[in-house]
């Protein structure tokens, strides 16, 4: 079973993804962008979502933090963000995010990304 790690301080919002991919994946959780980077290197998920707007660590600069980890930049990032204005997608794929969702998330996109990036059993 392939791993994802969601980083999403909003509790509501990891549960609701969390039951999503319940039975499909193993999920792990973080709340803030340092205890994302923390799980990413424990965990080494097939796959991060992650919000932009983290306490501790926001999730521009989590996500730079990963791509610049030689162990961890292979690790597709999906970001899952409230940031909708022009130019925000742009931000986050230059920070390191592979794929960009706007929230309230539409659950059937967000499949047909995660199936770009990852082959399911």
């Amino acid at each position: 079973m392939k791993n994802i790690l969601i980083i999403e301080d909003v509790e509501d919002n990891r549960e609701l993804l969390k039951q999503f991919f319940e039975g499909e994946f193993s999920v792990f959780e973080a709340e803030d962008g340092r205890r994302g980077l923390e799980m990413a290197g424990q965990v080494r998920p097939d796959l991060i979502l992650m919000d932009l707007s983290l306490p501790e660590i926001d999730g521009w600069h989590a996500a730079a933090a990963l791509k610049a980890d030689k162990h961890l930049r292979h690790i597709p990032i999906i970001a899952i963000t409230a940031h909708a204005m022009i130019g925000d997608e742009q931000k986050a794929l230059q920070a390191g995010c592979d794929a960009y969702i706007t929230k309230p998330i539409d659950f059937v996109e967000l499949e047909k990304v995660i199936d770009r990036f990852l082959e399911r059993e």
